[in-house]
């Protein structure tokens, strides 16, 4: 869905503010901007961010790729759906707040069940060479440590895409500003609520 580019007025973004009674949830790919454009939404919003991956890796006192490397995906999987219903709560106008997720996390059945009773899923996209060059500015990514960045990246994102296009609102993110992306969001959340 694309929705109108031009920035929000402040008196817009508190009315829509208004209408949010639980937690938004943003899912999609590795390097779509899940936490940059989530970050972003927050301030606007006035709510606290959480970036689940940072959540993970505290729990565990690891990093991502380590609890990759050490007890593989499965585990990490395991860990990141215990900590995802910790951080939506019971979804209520208390447990606002804006919350990134893992790339993978929407495809898990509980996660993904969790987040669309308890939450407002917005499902980022991107196309593939937007998220090529976004990914390779960082040597984090376990997934992309077996092959081609642009093989895995296509791969994934056409065995996740039916999870993904179960989220409610679907929003592009692409080079324009964050502030572009999350104005689209907000107007999507205000046509959606």
């Amino acid at each position: 869905m694309q929705l109108d580019a031009a920035p929000l007025s402040s008196s817009e973004i508190s009315r829509i503010a208004r209408r949010i009674d639980r937690p938004l949830v943003l899912v999609g790919m590795m390097g779509v901007g899940k936490t940059t454009i989530g970050r972003k939404l927050a301030t606007m919003l006035h709510l606290p961010f959480v970036d689940a991956d940072e959540e993970i890796e505290r729990a565990a006192h690891m990093a991502i790729p380590e609890i990759f490397a050490t007890y593989g995906e499965p585990y990490f999987r395991d860990g990141e759906r215990r900590v995802i219903a910790r951080l939506i709560g019971e979804g209520r106008q208390s447990d606002r707040k804006v919350l990134s997720t893992g790339g993978g996390a929407f495809v898990d059945v509980s996660t993904r069940a969790l987040v669309l009773e308890k939450a407002i899923a917005i499902w980022l996209d991107s196309d593939i060479a937007t998220l090529v060059e976004r990914v390779g500015r960082k040597d984090n990514r376990p997934l992309l440590k077996t092959g081609d960045p642009k093989e895995i990246l296509t791969r994934l994102r056409d065995e996740r895409q039916p999870y993904y296009s179960q989220a409610p609102i679907h929003v592009i993110s692409s080079t324009q500003p964050h502030q572009i992306t999350a104005s689209r969001i907000l107007r999507a959340i205000d046509q959606w609520l």
